[in-house]
């Protein structure tokens, strides 16, 4: 136990858990933004390998760091231009899209590699975002390895979830959107287009679902690998879950998840660590955060229009 509580009273660990909920943060508010608007997408996994692939290749290729985030999110609109177009104007199975959707952007991400790059034989490296050092605040104790040394995509990621929650519950835009989600009838009643709105909805999402996963090449290991998304886009449509639909509480659920996984990694570096099979560890964050997700989804309120097809005229 006292192992345990050093590892949690460490800035280290906290730093850490802030940039693991980073690319996590990302996502999970595209996915919060198509959820809010009616529209669950399911090619999130696959959105954030092809986000990953783009910003990386971008780079990689010479284009500065914040035109390979541009990039991430152009790749990432497109497929959701992609889901959209065929679950909102056509009804058509919100699961069956997002599976496909999720399989072509992984497998095309993948094929896209190794026709750029026939003969790498291990992933080429970049020069990534460093580390922010700002002055004064860098150096406080405890906060300033915590919250002040990190990438400047970190910052981006709390601020997009600021300006979610912002649009989503001070802005017309954010009204429609949720309306969108919950009595689409309501919508088209204004003279709105909820076609138009869903649509929307999901591109800007996808395109924030994979500038998460541009976080993970551009920030976090500065190359691309095969399966480094690893299921995240999963674990974010549960966070969405956890945060009852709502951005705040959503932020909060992936920085509890980051904390598991961080506090996993150094676990295995204690005794305890030896004595115990290191799947354990890995399994952890995953088991906590169902736990967690099944004492929170009892109290949630799914939005009324989720994954229902919207045709004006029709009750």
């Amino acid at each position: 136990m006292s192992a345990m509580w050093e590892i949690l009273i460490s800035a280290s660990f906290w730093a850490a858990a802030i940039r693991i909920a980073s690319p996590l943060i990302f996502a999970t508010m595209g996915e919060l933004i198509c959820e809010r608007a009616g529209v669950l997408n399911l090619g999130i996994e696959g959105i954030m390998v092809a986000g990953a692939f783009t910003g990386w290749i971008a780079v990689y290729g010479g284009a500065p760091l914040w035109w390979g985030v541009g990039a991430a999110f152009a790749a990432g609109a497109l497929f959701g231009l992609v889901h959209a177009a065929l679950t909102v104007p056509f009804g058509l199975s919100q699961h069956v899209v997002g599976l496909g959707v999720t399989m072509l952007a992984t497998s095309t991400s993948y094929f896209a590699y190794r026709l750029l790059l026939p003969e790498v034989t291990s992933p080429p490296k970049i020069e990534p975002f460093a580390p922010m050092d700002i002055p004064v605040l860098s150096d406080l104790p405890f906060l300033g390895p915590v919250l002040f040394s990190q990438t400047a995509l970190t910052w981006a990621a709390f601020a997009v979830a600021g300006v979610v929650a912002l649009v989503l519950y001070r802005t017309p835009l954010g009204l429609a959107v949720r309306a969108a989600g919950e009595n689409p009838a309501a919508v088209a009643a204004q003279g709105l287009s909820v076609t138009g709105i869903r649509v929307g909805a999901v591109v800007v999402g996808s395109g924030l679902m994979a500038v998460g996963g541009a976080f993970l090449t551009l920030s976090a290991f500065s190359s691309f690998f095969f399966e480094m998304v690893n299921g995240r886009g999963w674990i974010c449509i549960a966070l969405v879950v956890f945060g009852a639909w709502a951005p705040g509480k959503a932020v909060l659920g992936a920085v509890l998840f980051a904390a598991f996984d961080a506090l996993q990694v150094r676990l295995q570096q204690t005794p305890l660590g030896a004595a115990l099979p290191y799947q354990l560890f890995l399994a952890t964050p995953y088991v906590l955060s169902i736990l967690a997700l099944i004492v929170m989804s009892r109290r949630a309120e799914v939005p009324a229009a989720l994954m229902v097809p919207f045709n004006k005229g029709e009750r």
